[in-house]
């Protein structure tokens, strides 16, 4: 099995992540920085994206499992003192095909955007966020081609079903179960009165439709993929729609979306 292993950086991870390796190396795992099997994200969930966009250009060759460090492990299955049971059951899934992991596949959105500078693609596992800089964001919003609503405001957030559950959650957006092909625009901050009117909810979108954020005024932005953030003064326009990718993940043991929620804001 060909491996690489994401940490986060602090104490707690790194020391993890060298007892993964310790005992990859003693069940003949080998390491694989360019094109690995598996991805072992050992953090956070702000760890997984990182290693997600580490690899963007192999999502359909590569499984991702969270090792959970942090506050909030959304994304992770196994706690810090579980390391060696993974990796047991990761030998065992690797010599008995029957003892394999279920892959579990969740939807990613797609994003072109259109600059004065030129157009450039990009791939969001949680989340994209379009902001100002400077003021109140002045925006159109189509969707599929068709003008839905000339917004103003703070910012528009569209997230997957799997991100649905982190910044869209705190705007008051509905968490959506990631197998779900589809993706959620919310407001941020609107503003609604009697010149200016938003329909002020989030609204899903399916895998077949697409929506378009144009700019329409001279402004700078702040555009956040997931953790990656760029800030421009020349936007024409961002395309989001569901890609024909999904990310993939290794379960060698249930976990449930449903306990998964529970667990991060009820227990």
């Amino acid at each position: 099995m060909r491996y690489y292993v994401q940490d986060r950086g602090d104490s707690l991870s790194i020391d993890l992540a060298q007892q993964f390796h310790k005992l990859a190396k003693e069940h003949g795992f080998t390491l694989d920085a360019k094109s690995p099997e598996i991805v072992i994200s050992i953090g956070g969930d702000g760890t997984m994206l990182q290693a997600f966009h580490t690899f963007t250009d192999r999502i359909p060759d590569i499984a991702f499992v969270g090792v959970h460090t942090g506050h909030l492990g959304f994304y992770a299955d196994w706690k810090a003192d579980e390391l060696e049971d993974l990796i047991q059951l990761m030998a065992e899934g690797n010599k008995d095909a029957a003892r394999s992991p279920r892959i579990v596949e969740y939807p990613l959105i797609d994003l072109e955007i259109r600059r004065k500078s030129g157009v450039s693609s990009m791939i969001a596992l949680n989340e994209f966020t379009l902001k100002g800089v400077d003021g109140t964001v002045v925006a159109q919003v189509d969707i599929n081609d068709v003008t839905f609503e000339m917004f103003r405001g703070d910012g528009i957030c569209v997230s997957t079903p799997s991100g649905s559950t982190a910044y869209n959650k705190a705007l008051g957006g509905a968490m959506v179960h990631p197998t779900i092909e589809a993706m959620q625009i919310a407001e941020i901050a609107s503003i609604n009165n009697r010149v200016y009117r938003t329909l002020g909810s989030p609204i899903v979108l399916p895998k077949h439709h697409h929506c378009d954020i144009f700019s329409r005024k001279s402004q700078r932005l702040l555009l956040t993929i997931d953790h990656v953030n760029l800030t421009v003064d020349d936007l024409i326009s961002v395309k989001c729609q569901v890609s024909t990718q999904k990310v993939s993940f290794a379960r060698y043991r249930p976990y449930p979306f449903w306990d998964r929620v529970r667990t991060a804001f009820l227990d």
